[in-house]
């Protein structure tokens, strides 16, 4: 039963070492994963919620703000409420936060910027964008300057003129503003 015991013990860790390498070496994997983690102690739904004010969805919080911001000042505002930009990781999440937009002035913030170099999507934590997974309203990107000189670096999603499906992500000049979309864990 002991010798039992401590192969167990040691199976375990051998798994628990073969996950840590497979999921630290990649941190959007490592993110993707832990917001999609199913546990069974969870099917009671007992897990955190989220608190007044924020939406919650699956092991996400999300507070679709009311000011209107620069895409920066935005950030801060999430940050200040201990979460971030939204990153959308998956067409389940683009569809969640896409129905709230029904309005032509429902434009929000997301966590996405090519801020540091021209045409390369960086999320707020630094990851790339997948460009197998995204949202883009059809000839978007265009980084258009008409109305900014310095074109157009930090990403909104919301209503224009009927967005088809869910492609609803627009460039814009970052010194806009509009509302915000933050997200945080339950």
């Amino acid at each position: 039963d002991n010798m039992h015991t401590k192969q167990s013990f040691q199976t375990l860790g051998d798994e628990h070492e073969a996950v840590k390498r497979n999921l630290t070496g990649n941190p959007v994997r490592f993110r993707n994963c832990l917001k999609s983690l199913y546990c069974d102690l969870f099917k009671d739904e007992s897990y955190p919620k989220c608190e007044y004010g924020w939406e919650q969805h699956g092991r996400q919080c999300y507070y679709f703000s009311t000011n209107y911001f620069t895409w920066s000042n935005s950030r801060d505002e999430c940050r200040q409420k201990g979460g971030d930009l939204v990153q959308i990781d998956s067409r389940e999440e683009q569809l969640k936060l896409r129905e709230k937009m029904n309005n032509i002035w429902d434009k929000f913030w997301i966590g996405l910027t090519d801020s540091e170099k021209e045409g390369t999507w960086l999320w707020v934590d630094g990851s790339p964008l997948n460009e197998s997974l995204t949202f883009w309203f059809p000839d978007e990107p265009d980084n258009w300057t008409g109305k900014d000189p310095d074109g157009e670096d930090c990403v909104r999603m919301g209503e224009k003129a009927g967005a088809p499906d869910l492609k609803c992500w627009f460039d814009e000049s970052c010194k806009y503003a509009h509302r915000s979309i933050c997200e945080k864990p339950a």
